[in-house]
């Protein structure tokens, strides 16, 4: 089944207190938003997010008894498999996106897992983005201070800034600078007094892993908490064997897939269009394949997000993989952003 015959979901994570369900408010009561439903997860015993989602109450789903990442997963698939047959029966067929909220506690990858590796919801849902809220008050010391924070941010699409209206400004750009440092091929926006334009949350990531100086330069500015974390960008100077390169990717997630905390690339197989390439851990999104290139440059870019993984090592493997297997010797080009 095509994207265009499933529910995108946008996952809305962030730690504790960081702004979630106030952004959600604000983007909710946006014109065009009564298509969307929202699943809450509430770490304990009691749920009280989703009563706050009054615009949506009717489409509002809580998913109780814990985390979504490592509790209750079965009630992730539940509550979606709730939502769908809702749809199919016509009870919910004007419903066109999901949002899923969870705990500030949540690690976003094994809910990616869940909705791309069950056998029923991956023909009828697939992830669009994975947004993380960043307290700009106190985003750094939880960045410095709880792994989840760290954790959310690594595998975001898009990070978003909350509270700007309390921080100064200096506080503010030290914390975009550290954000990129994580996570170099994340967007970031800000969001005041919790609003933010919608399209932010429903509209994919932009495809290209290639970041601008300002960012490459930005992503330089480590801070101590990320000692075991490495970005590096890959380039290759022909187009790739679409076959060879799925093998090479396949063989390197199954041996480090739990450190690999980020692909994401644009690349050149010689078609029109460059296939985008999204992958949280071991888990990689089916392939997209643009009809054209965004920008006039045709060159295969790969962005590795990592944990105590030697960045050497990916471009070792790559190069060992083509004289193994006999394919004709593509040039990768690294640069290490962190």
């Amino acid at each position: 089944m095509s994207k265009q015959n499933k529910l995108p979901i946008t996952v809305v994570t962030g730690f504790l207190g960081s702004g979630k369900t106030t952004l959600l408010q604000q983007v909710l009561r946006q014109p065009g938003m009564q298509d969307t439903a929202v699943l809450v997860n509430e770490f304990g015993k009691v749920g009280l997010d989703h009563h706050l989602l009054q615009v949506m109450e009717e489409s509002t789903i809580l998913l109780g008894g814990g985390c979504v990442c490592c509790s209750t997963r079965d009630d992730l698939v539940e509550g979606l498999s709730q939502l769908l047959n809702r749809v199919e029966r016509g009870e919910r067929a004007s419903i066109r996106k999901v949002v899923i909220e969870t705990t500030g506690l949540a690690d976003p990858a094994p809910i990616v897992f869940t909705v791309l590796s069950h056998p029923v919801l991956q023909h009828h849902f697939y992830i669009e983005n994975v947004i993380v809220t960043v307290d700009a008050v106190n985003g750094l010391f939880h960045l410095h201070n709880q792994p989840e924070s760290v954790k959310q941010v690594l595998v975001a699409d898009k990070l978003i800034i909350t509270k700007t209206d309390l921080a100064k400004a200096n506080e503010v750009e030290q914390l975009v600078q550290e954000l990129q440092a994580i996570n170099p091929s994340s967007e970031v926006h800000t969001a005041v007094y919790g609003a933010a334009d919608a399209a932010i949350l429903f509209t994919p990531a932009a495809a290209s892993g290639r970041k601008s100086e300002r960012m490459v330069a930005a992503s330089m500015a480590s801070g101590a908490h990320t000692q075991d974390v490495s970005s590096v960008s890959i380039t290759f100077e022909k187009p790739l064997d679409w076959t060879a390169f799925g093998l090479w990717l396949s063989m390197l997630l199954h041996a480090k897939g739990e450190d690999i905390m980020r692909v994401k690339g644009l690349l050149d197989i010689g078609g029109p269009g460059p296939v985008v390439l999204n992958g949280v851990q071991h888990i990689i999104h089916p392939p997209d394949h643009l009809e054209e290139w965004p920008t006039e440059e045709r060159i295969s870019s790969l962005v590795f997000i990592m944990r105590r993984v030697d960045p050497q090592d990916i471009l070792a493997s790559l190069e060992a993989f083509q004289q193994t297997f006999d394919v004709e010797h593509n040039l990768p080009r690294m640069e290490v952003l962190l």
